[in-house]
Protein backbone atom coordinates (compact mmCIF):
# COMPACT_ATOMS: atom_id res chain seq x y z
CA UNK A 1 0.00 0.00 0.00
CA UNK A 2 2.79 2.43 0.91
CA UNK A 3 4.75 1.52 -2.20
CA UNK A 4 1.67 2.11 -4.38
CA UNK A 5 1.14 5.54 -2.80
CA UNK A 6 4.80 6.47 -3.32
CA UNK A 7 4.55 5.49 -6.98
CA UNK A 8 1.30 7.44 -7.43
CA UNK A 9 2.73 10.50 -5.64
CA UNK A 10 5.82 10.51 -7.87
CA UNK A 11 3.65 10.08 -10.97
CA UNK A 12 1.43 12.96 -9.82
CA UNK A 13 4.42 15.17 -9.09
CA UNK A 14 5.93 14.48 -12.51
CA UNK A 15 2.54 14.94 -14.15
CA UNK A 16 2.03 18.32 -12.47
CA UNK A 17 5.55 19.39 -13.39
CA UNK A 18 5.00 18.51 -17.05
CA UNK A 19 1.54 20.12 -17.12
CA UNK A 20 3.00 23.36 -15.79
CA UNK A 21 5.70 23.32 -18.47
CA UNK A 22 3.11 22.68 -21.20
CA UNK A 23 0.17 24.87 -20.22
CA UNK A 24 1.02 26.91 -17.12
CA UNK A 25 -2.05 28.62 -15.66
CA UNK A 26 -4.85 28.56 -18.27
CA UNK A 27 -6.80 31.83 -18.26
CA UNK A 28 -10.49 31.68 -17.44
CA UNK A 29 -10.21 28.60 -15.21
CA UNK A 30 -10.70 28.90 -11.42
CA UNK A 31 -7.34 28.96 -9.64
CA UNK A 32 -6.78 27.92 -5.99
CA UNK A 33 -4.16 30.63 -5.46
CA UNK A 34 -6.59 33.27 -6.75
CA UNK A 35 -9.15 31.97 -4.23
CA UNK A 36 -6.56 32.29 -1.49
CA UNK A 37 -5.91 35.88 -2.57
CA UNK A 38 -9.63 36.64 -2.50
CA UNK A 39 -9.91 35.21 1.01
CA UNK A 40 -7.01 37.36 2.19
CA UNK A 41 -8.65 40.43 0.68
CA UNK A 42 -11.96 39.73 2.43
CA UNK A 43 -10.28 39.11 5.77
CA UNK A 44 -8.23 42.29 5.49
CA UNK A 45 -11.37 44.36 4.94
CA UNK A 46 -13.13 42.71 7.88
CA UNK A 47 -10.26 42.59 10.37
CA UNK A 48 -8.12 45.67 9.75
CA UNK A 49 -8.73 47.85 12.84
CA UNK A 50 -10.51 51.16 12.32
CA UNK A 51 -8.50 52.77 15.12
CA UNK A 52 -4.77 52.50 14.47
CA UNK A 53 -3.07 50.51 17.20
CA UNK A 54 0.20 48.59 16.52
CA UNK A 55 -0.49 45.74 18.96
CA UNK A 56 -4.05 45.27 17.76
CA UNK A 57 -2.99 45.44 14.12
CA UNK A 58 -0.37 42.74 14.70
CA UNK A 59 -2.89 40.46 16.45
CA UNK A 60 -5.43 40.95 13.68
CA UNK A 61 -2.77 40.26 11.03
CA UNK A 62 -1.76 37.09 12.85
CA UNK A 63 -5.42 36.05 12.95
CA UNK A 64 -5.62 36.51 9.17
CA UNK A 65 -2.62 34.19 8.78
CA UNK A 66 -4.15 31.51 10.99
CA UNK A 67 -7.53 31.64 9.24
CA UNK A 68 -6.02 31.52 5.74
CA UNK A 69 -3.77 28.58 6.61
CA UNK A 70 -6.61 26.70 8.32
CA UNK A 71 -9.05 27.19 5.44
CA UNK A 72 -6.42 26.34 2.81
CA UNK A 73 -5.30 23.23 4.69
CA UNK A 74 -8.83 21.93 5.32
CA UNK A 75 -10.00 22.44 1.73
CA UNK A 76 -6.81 20.99 0.22
CA UNK A 77 -6.96 17.94 2.48
CA UNK A 78 -10.66 17.42 1.70
CA UNK A 79 -10.13 17.65 -2.07
CA UNK A 80 -7.26 15.15 -2.03
CA UNK A 81 -8.93 12.77 0.45
CA UNK A 82 -12.20 12.68 -1.49
CA UNK A 83 -10.34 12.06 -4.75
CA UNK A 84 -8.38 9.15 -3.27
CA UNK A 85 -11.59 7.82 -1.73
CA UNK A 86 -13.08 7.50 -5.22
CA UNK A 87 -10.02 5.70 -6.57
CA UNK A 88 -6.25 5.99 -6.05
CA UNK A 89 -5.85 6.99 -9.68
CA UNK A 90 -8.36 9.81 -9.25
CA UNK A 91 -6.36 10.92 -6.23
CA UNK A 92 -3.14 10.95 -8.24
CA UNK A 93 -4.88 12.91 -11.00
CA UNK A 94 -6.11 15.47 -8.45
CA UNK A 95 -2.58 15.76 -7.05
CA UNK A 96 -1.18 16.33 -10.55
CA UNK A 97 -3.67 19.11 -11.32
CA UNK A 98 -3.08 20.81 -7.98
CA UNK A 99 0.69 20.52 -8.47
CA UNK A 100 0.32 22.25 -11.83
CA UNK A 101 -1.56 25.07 -10.10
CA UNK A 102 1.11 25.30 -7.38
CA UNK A 103 4.05 25.62 -9.79
CA UNK A 104 4.49 28.83 -11.77
CA UNK A 105 7.49 28.31 -14.05
CA UNK A 106 5.55 28.55 -17.33
CA UNK A 107 3.49 31.53 -16.16
CA UNK A 108 6.61 33.32 -14.95
CA UNK A 109 8.22 32.75 -18.30
CA UNK A 110 5.15 33.86 -20.29
CA UNK A 111 4.59 37.06 -18.32
CA UNK A 112 8.24 38.12 -18.25
CA UNK A 113 8.72 37.35 -21.95
CA UNK A 114 5.89 39.75 -22.77
CA UNK A 115 8.21 42.47 -21.50
CA UNK A 116 11.07 41.07 -23.57
CA UNK A 117 8.95 41.00 -26.72
CA UNK A 118 7.70 44.56 -26.14
CA UNK A 119 11.26 45.80 -25.81
CA UNK A 120 12.32 43.83 -28.89
CA UNK A 121 9.53 45.61 -30.79
CA UNK A 122 10.72 48.97 -29.49
CA UNK A 123 7.49 49.56 -27.54
CA UNK A 124 8.74 50.88 -24.20
CA UNK A 125 5.29 52.07 -23.08
CA UNK A 126 3.76 48.61 -23.53
CA UNK A 127 6.81 47.05 -21.84
CA UNK A 128 6.26 49.28 -18.80
CA UNK A 129 2.61 48.30 -18.68
CA UNK A 130 3.30 44.56 -18.96
CA UNK A 131 6.03 44.87 -16.34
CA UNK A 132 3.57 46.52 -13.94
CA UNK A 133 1.57 43.26 -13.99
CA UNK A 134 4.42 41.32 -12.39
CA UNK A 135 6.25 43.81 -10.14
CA UNK A 136 5.25 46.03 -7.23
CA UNK A 137 7.37 49.05 -8.14
CA UNK A 138 6.23 52.05 -10.18
CA UNK A 139 7.05 51.45 -13.84
CA UNK A 140 5.74 54.49 -15.72
CA UNK A 141 9.07 56.37 -15.75
CA UNK A 142 11.52 53.47 -16.21
CA UNK A 143 13.88 53.47 -19.16
CA UNK A 144 14.67 50.31 -21.17
CA UNK A 145 17.54 49.23 -18.92
CA UNK A 146 15.46 49.68 -15.76
CA UNK A 147 12.53 47.77 -17.26
CA UNK A 148 14.84 44.94 -18.27
CA UNK A 149 16.51 44.88 -14.87
CA UNK A 150 13.14 44.72 -13.07
CA UNK A 151 11.99 41.82 -15.26
CA UNK A 152 15.21 39.87 -14.66
CA UNK A 153 14.95 40.49 -10.91
CA UNK A 154 11.37 39.17 -10.94
CA UNK A 155 12.39 35.98 -12.72
CA UNK A 156 15.33 35.51 -10.35
CA UNK A 157 13.32 36.06 -7.16
CA UNK A 158 10.38 33.97 -8.32
CA UNK A 159 12.67 31.14 -9.33
CA UNK A 160 12.54 30.43 -5.60
CA UNK A 161 9.08 31.68 -4.56
CA UNK A 162 7.19 30.42 -7.59
CA UNK A 163 9.15 27.38 -8.71
CA UNK A 164 11.78 25.76 -6.47
CA UNK A 165 10.17 26.34 -3.06
CA UNK A 166 6.68 25.12 -4.05
CA UNK A 167 8.16 22.11 -5.88
CA UNK A 168 10.18 21.22 -2.80
CA UNK A 169 7.17 21.61 -0.48
CA UNK A 170 4.93 19.57 -2.77
CA UNK A 171 7.53 16.81 -2.92
CA UNK A 172 7.72 16.62 0.86
CA UNK A 173 4.05 17.03 1.79
CA UNK A 174 2.09 16.69 -1.43
CA UNK A 175 -0.23 19.43 -2.73
CA UNK A 176 -1.43 20.02 0.84
CA UNK A 177 1.95 21.41 1.91
CA UNK A 178 2.43 23.00 -1.51
CA UNK A 179 -0.81 24.98 -1.18
CA UNK A 180 0.01 25.97 2.40
CA UNK A 181 3.30 27.35 1.10
CA UNK A 182 1.45 29.26 -1.64
CA UNK A 183 -0.91 30.66 1.01
CA UNK A 184 2.06 31.95 3.01
CA UNK A 185 3.67 33.43 -0.10
CA UNK A 186 0.42 35.08 -1.20
CA UNK A 187 -0.16 36.62 2.22
CA UNK A 188 3.33 38.08 2.13
CA UNK A 189 2.81 39.51 -1.37
CA UNK A 190 -0.45 41.15 -0.31
CA UNK A 191 0.26 42.16 3.28
CA UNK A 192 3.99 41.93 3.93
CA UNK A 193 4.94 45.51 3.12
CA UNK A 194 6.90 47.80 5.44
CA UNK A 195 4.72 50.87 5.02
CA UNK A 196 2.25 52.84 7.11
CA UNK A 197 -0.66 50.47 6.52
CA UNK A 198 1.04 47.08 6.75
CA UNK A 199 3.98 47.69 9.10
CA UNK A 200 2.19 45.83 11.92
CA UNK A 201 -0.84 44.24 10.25
CA UNK A 202 1.40 42.44 7.74
CA UNK A 203 4.30 41.65 10.07
CA UNK A 204 3.14 38.10 10.87
CA UNK A 205 2.73 37.33 7.16
CA UNK A 206 6.18 38.73 6.36
CA UNK A 207 7.90 36.82 9.17
CA UNK A 208 6.10 33.61 8.25
CA UNK A 209 7.23 33.99 4.65
CA UNK A 210 10.82 34.65 5.75
CA UNK A 211 10.78 31.43 7.78
CA UNK A 212 9.16 29.38 5.02
CA UNK A 213 11.76 30.51 2.47
CA UNK A 214 14.87 30.36 4.65
CA UNK A 215 16.04 27.01 3.24
CA UNK A 216 14.35 27.04 -0.21
CA UNK A 217 15.84 30.42 -1.19
CA UNK A 218 19.37 29.23 -0.48
CA UNK A 219 18.78 25.92 -2.22
CA UNK A 220 17.34 27.81 -5.20
CA UNK A 221 20.47 29.98 -5.42
CA UNK A 222 22.71 26.91 -5.44
CA UNK A 223 20.52 25.30 -8.10
CA UNK A 224 20.90 28.42 -10.26
CA UNK A 225 24.66 28.16 -9.83
CA UNK A 226 24.52 24.48 -10.83
CA UNK A 227 22.32 25.30 -13.84
CA UNK A 228 24.81 27.95 -14.96
CA UNK A 229 27.42 25.18 -15.22
CA UNK A 230 25.40 23.20 -17.78
CA UNK A 231 27.43 22.39 -20.93
CA UNK A 232 26.32 23.27 -24.45
CA UNK A 233 25.69 26.40 -26.47
CA UNK A 234 22.40 27.18 -24.68
CA UNK A 235 24.32 27.75 -21.45
CA UNK A 236 27.66 29.12 -22.58
CA UNK A 237 26.46 32.67 -21.83
CA UNK A 238 26.43 31.83 -18.12
CA UNK A 239 29.35 31.94 -15.71
CA UNK A 240 28.85 29.45 -12.87
CA UNK A 241 32.01 30.51 -11.04
CA UNK A 242 30.94 34.15 -11.06
CA UNK A 243 27.41 33.15 -10.03
CA UNK A 244 28.80 31.46 -6.93
CA UNK A 245 31.17 34.35 -6.18
CA UNK A 246 28.47 37.03 -6.41
CA UNK A 247 26.05 34.86 -4.41
CA UNK A 248 28.57 34.52 -1.59
CA UNK A 249 29.28 38.25 -1.65
CA UNK A 250 25.83 39.81 -2.18
CA UNK A 251 23.31 37.26 -0.88
CA UNK A 252 22.62 39.24 2.30
CA UNK A 253 22.28 42.70 0.79
CA UNK A 254 18.47 42.89 0.92
CA UNK A 255 16.59 43.65 4.13
CA UNK A 256 14.77 40.37 3.61
CA UNK A 257 17.02 37.42 4.50
CA UNK A 258 15.91 35.59 1.35
CA UNK A 259 15.32 37.98 -1.57
CA UNK A 260 18.94 38.56 -2.53
CA UNK A 261 19.81 34.85 -2.57
CA UNK A 262 18.56 34.07 -6.08
CA UNK A 263 19.02 37.61 -7.40
CA UNK A 264 22.73 37.52 -6.58
CA UNK A 265 23.22 34.09 -8.18
CA UNK A 266 21.39 35.20 -11.32
CA UNK A 267 23.28 38.51 -11.51
CA UNK A 268 26.57 36.66 -11.25
CA UNK A 269 25.62 34.07 -13.84
CA UNK A 270 24.64 36.80 -16.32
CA UNK A 271 27.46 39.20 -15.45
CA UNK A 272 25.08 42.13 -14.88
CA UNK A 273 24.15 44.41 -12.03
CA UNK A 274 20.67 44.18 -10.50
CA UNK A 275 18.97 46.05 -7.65
CA UNK A 276 19.43 49.71 -6.93
CA UNK A 277 16.93 52.44 -5.97
CA UNK A 278 13.29 51.85 -6.95
CA UNK A 279 10.06 53.81 -6.60
CA UNK A 280 7.07 52.21 -4.88
CA UNK A 281 3.76 54.14 -4.91
CA UNK A 282 5.62 57.39 -5.43
CA UNK A 283 8.18 56.77 -2.67
CA UNK A 284 11.85 56.27 -3.52
CA UNK A 285 13.25 53.19 -1.79
CA UNK A 286 17.02 52.91 -1.59
CA UNK A 287 18.08 49.34 -2.35
CA UNK A 288 21.66 48.09 -2.68
CA UNK A 289 23.10 47.02 -6.01
CA UNK A 290 23.67 43.32 -6.54
CA UNK A 291 26.28 41.94 -8.88
CA UNK A 292 28.90 43.68 -11.02
CA UNK A 293 28.16 45.60 -14.20
CA UNK A 294 30.53 43.59 -16.39
CA UNK A 295 28.33 44.63 -19.32
CA UNK A 296 25.14 46.59 -19.92
CA UNK A 297 21.94 44.70 -19.23
CA UNK A 298 19.82 44.04 -22.34
CA UNK A 299 16.36 42.59 -23.12
CA UNK A 300 17.82 39.22 -24.08
CA UNK A 301 18.84 38.80 -20.43
CA UNK A 302 15.15 38.23 -19.62
CA UNK A 303 15.20 35.16 -21.87
CA UNK A 304 18.48 33.99 -20.34
CA UNK A 305 17.15 34.39 -16.80
CA UNK A 306 14.18 32.22 -17.72
CA UNK A 307 16.46 29.61 -19.26
CA UNK A 308 18.47 29.53 -16.05
CA UNK A 309 15.28 29.19 -13.98
CA UNK A 310 13.97 26.25 -16.06
CA UNK A 311 17.34 24.52 -15.86
CA UNK A 312 17.46 24.92 -12.07
CA UNK A 313 13.96 23.43 -11.81
CA UNK A 314 15.03 20.52 -14.04
CA UNK A 315 18.04 19.83 -11.80
CA UNK A 316 15.82 19.69 -8.72
CA UNK A 317 13.25 17.52 -10.46
CA UNK A 318 15.96 15.09 -11.56
CA UNK A 319 17.31 14.85 -8.01
CA UNK A 320 13.81 14.38 -6.56
CA UNK A 321 12.94 11.68 -9.09
CA UNK A 322 16.17 9.78 -8.47
CA UNK A 323 15.79 9.86 -4.69
CA UNK A 324 12.09 8.95 -4.88
CA UNK A 325 12.82 5.94 -7.10
CA UNK A 326 15.48 4.77 -4.66
CA UNK A 327 12.96 5.03 -1.80
CA UNK A 328 10.37 3.09 -3.83
CA UNK A 329 12.89 0.33 -4.61
CA UNK A 330 13.83 0.06 -0.94
CA UNK A 331 10.20 -0.08 0.24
Amino acid sequence: MLKEYLILHLAALMGGYILDLLIGDPHGIPHPVAWIGSLIGVLEKRLFPEARDPAKEFRRGLLVCLIVLAVTGILAFAAIAVSYRITPYMGAAAEAVLTCYILAARSLRDESMKVHDDLADGDLIKARNDLSMIVGRDTQNLDQAAVTRAAVETVAENASDGVIAPLLCTTIGGPLLGLLYKAVNTMDSMLGYRNDRYEYFGKAAAKLDDAANLIPSRLSALLLVAAAAFPGKLFRQFDAGNAYRIWKRDRRKHKSPNSAQTESACAGALGVRLGGPSVYKGILVEKPYIGDAERDIEPEDIRLANRLMFAAEAVLMAVITTLWIIVILLT
